[in-house]
């Protein structure tokens, strides 16, 4: 019945067809949904949370941890520490970070304004930097202060003998699903904004596209910010903790007559909520406005249109995938907490596992048909290569972003075998620990280096395989594709550290061993997943840090600037010399920053 020449097949083509377009006439609509959807899911989750009260209200001005004589009685006075301590820190780095942002910002003003001779774009540039720091900074705040609202209704849902794994899971998930929507909803609708407003100013898409690159730029900023300051501030209080508890008063972990125990559990927060939201809401930004920038490159030949020719709508193809993630997400999280639900210990890994599965197999077909509907059959692209531009299809296009989209699937796998206590790489590093200190050391570092191996892989062929299809463009798709599911990224991301406050809230509320047992089996889950979001956030900054690059170059190629862009010649001194340099920075940078862990620790004991 589908022979070539079939009418039925000529319906299904021309019905096919006909649907693209009109997708593609609303897509504006498609995109403000998805993001209003996030955000209404993201509070119905909050209120879900709420439900679990933490005290009377009559303890509001508890100041002490010894009040109360039940475990339950004593956790206001600990929930309320741990979000005044959350409170303190994110008011002192956000107060230098505005300034430092604010200073940033006139600075690009200037440098733009004269370098473009055009102070509309240099205005619009500061603009787009300032939204983008002021979106990150947004969601870092809700991020932390849902994880802070979270913890003691954990533990408290934990304390259920009947369904405690079930009530604890589910609040925890609820608690990283808060940051996670209302982040993704937030930053893709506020550069969806960013951009309609900018189109009432500009008619030359790439001066647009341009512009808006300084909304990346501003979310990356201040990610910076949050993973430095919030990193030193979460190493310098867990060691410093472990030492004045473990080493000088030989107390266990979380033991309320350790008066460190506040910091530390505020610093889970800092570094894996707040410092990890705005690492990914800035590889997001950045790897959104790269291909946005290559994609406003005007090409002038014979074989296809641009995608500035092609339309809007082709145009914003890679807010789309992002948009559409959302809604995936939002779908596959019910497995989690009503289908599929956490009954005993071993389901929450599982529970995870097939969060980070499912949503990455849903988001494919769904990214290939956002691909036919709003790509052009054929579109040429400004390529790096000699030819000077590539001619691509919707089909190369998709291809490019499911290799990102499976490719963080592989990496979130792997980074749960070499951190999950299920599998032989942490059972084997246990059994190391029998023998010392040293070898555990030494089995840690070679765990750690051997678990690179597969990311590293597989990133290398996310890159030659999205270069090969659509140059620089397919790059910044494939770095779209790995963040297509970043909900769910930060969903499971933002379950750690809300598990792991929950079981030291029952350490120092002295909960019955029981209700430690299943807080602990969440905090195993959750740090594993911690780290699943840290594989997320290297693997993707990978191919954001090219893309951005592959989208100066392509600017620079339209300006007609007098330089030589037909390759990099490792063998010429200047290159070779900066080259070294380069590969120096990391471990410079890694010195100063551990520095000051092991300076900060140091004082937290004395």
């Amino acid at each position: 019945a589908f022979r070539s020449d079939s009418p039925a097949l000529a319906w299904t083509v021309s019905f096919l067809s006909h649907a693209a377009m009109a997708f593609a006439g609303i897509v504006d609509v498609f995109i403000v949904l998805c993001c209003v959807v996030g955000i209404i899911f993201g509070f119905a989750q909050f209120l879900l949370i709420r439900r679990v009260q933490v005290g009377d209200g009559s303890m509001a001005g508890q100041d002490t941890l010894e009040q109360g004589t039940t475990p339950e009685s004593r956790v206001p006075g600990i929930y309320r520490k741990i979000m005044g301590g959350a409170m303190t820190f994110l008011k002192e780095e956000y107060t230098i970070c505005g300034i430092f942002c604010l200073f940033f910002g006139l600075l690009i003003l200037v440098l733009v304004s004269w370098g473009a001779k055009s102070t509309k774009q240099g205005v619009a540039t500061a603009v787009a930097f300032w939204t983008g720091a002021a979106t990150s900074t947004l969601c870092g705040f809700l991020g932390m202060m849902i994880a802070t609202y979270s913890n003691a209704r954990t533990t408290l849902s934990a304390s259920r003998r009947e369904d405690g794994y079930t009530k604890a899971f589910n609040i925890a998930f609820r608690g990283g699903a808060v940051m996670g929507y209302m982040l993704c909803s937030l930053g893709v609708f506020t550069l969806w904004a960013l951009l309609t407003v900018y189109k009432l100013f500009f008619d030359d898409m790439e001066m647009l596209m341009d512009c808006a690159a300084g909304y990346g730029l501003g979310g990356s900023t201040v990610a910076m910010f949050g993973r430095v300051g919030g990193g030193i501030y979460t190493k310098a209080a867990d060691v410093g903790a472990d030492l004045v508890g473990k080493v000088v008063a030989g107390l266990e972990e979380d033991d309320p007559n350790n008066p460190a125990t506040i910091a530390d559990n505020v610093g889970d927060n800092v570094g894996d909520i707040a410092g990890m939201g705005s690492d990914l809401f800035g590889s997001f930004a950045e790897s959104t406005c790269a291909a946005l920038v290559i994609a406003a490159a005007s090409v002038s030949t014979k074989q296809g249109e641009s995608l500035s020719e092609a339309g809007w709508y082709a145009l914003i193809f890679p807010i789309s995938i992002s948009a559409s993630g959302i809604l995936v997400c939002m779908l596959c999280s019910f497995f989690a907490t009503d289908l599929r639900p956490v009954r005993t210990q071993p389901d929450i890994e599982k529970a995870l596992k097939l969060q980070l599965i499912l949503s990455a197999v849903l988001m494919l077909p769904v990214t290939y048909g956002l691909a036919v509907a709003l790509l052009p059959q054929e579109f040429t692209l400004e390529s790096v290569r000699p030819q000077g531009h590539i001619t691509a299809t919707p089909l190369k296009a998709f291809a490019c972003v499911a290799m990102g989209t499976i490719g963080g699937m592989v990496i979130g796998i792997i980074t749960e075998y070499f951190t999950s206590h299920t599998y032989v790489p942490v059972r084997e590093l246990a059994t190391a620990c029998k023998s010392g200190a040293a070898v555990n050391v030494i089995f840690g570092l070679a765990l750690g280096y051997k678990s690179c191996i597969v990311p590293v892989f597989v990133l290398a062929l996310n890159i030659y395989v999205a270069f090969s299809l659509c140059d620089l463009y397919g790059i910044a798709l494939a770095a779209l594709g790995m963040l297509s599911t970043l909900a769910t990224s930060l969903t499971i991301d933002g379950f750690g550290p809300i598990s792991d406050n929950a079981g030291g809230i029952a350490e120092m509320a002295e909960f019955p061993p029981d209700v430690r047992e299943r807080t602990d089996a969440l905090d195993a889950a959750g740090n594993t997943t911690a780290a699943i979001g840290k594989g997320f956030a290297i693997g993707s900054a990978a191919l954001v840090s090219l893309a951005l690059y592959g989208a100066f170059v392509v600017r620079l190629k339209g300006l007609d600037v007098d330089v030589n862009l037909s390759g990099v010649n490792v063998m010429e001194p200047v290159t070779f010399a900066f080259v070294l340099i380069g590969a120096m920075n990391p471990y410079w940078f890694a010195a100063l920053t551990m520095k000051s862990v092991g300076k900060a620790a140091g004082e937290m004991v004395e």
